[in-house]
């Protein structure tokens, strides 16, 4: 089992996740952060930390955001790693919880 980063952290991009990861497996896209499923030990601090609740262990993830399992994979692999905190994204408290962020997701 791993924790993945889902939909609402899009457009949003807190780091309170990052700054509590014993093991430093986050990595940065420009909106969006995720979670190296083969770097992550389950430790589950991540979790209570994201003020958005984006942080899900893999087999609690609601269905309709499945996608965020390979999502996860395959990003973690191309945008770099990140370990410190980080100011979120100037609009996040309004973008917290909004719906539909999917289509927002820049690669």
């Amino acid at each position: 089992m791993t924790y993945v980063v889902t939909q609402n952290c899009i457009l949003c991009k807190y780091t309170d996740c990052v700054e509590v990861c014993p093991v430093d497996c986050f990595y940065e896209g420009e909106n969006f952060l995720v979670i190296h499923p083969d770097e992550c030990i389950d430790c589950g601090l991540c979790e209570p930390e994201c003020p958005a609740e984006a942080i899900y262990l893999d087999d609690e993830i609601p269905e309709d955001q499945q996608i965020f399992i390979d999502l996860n994979a395959q990003l973690a692999e191309r945008w770099p790693n990140i370990s410190e905190r980080k100011a979120p994204m100037p609009d996040a408290e309004n973008k917290k919880g909004e719906l539909g962020k999917l289509a927002f997701l820049i690669k």
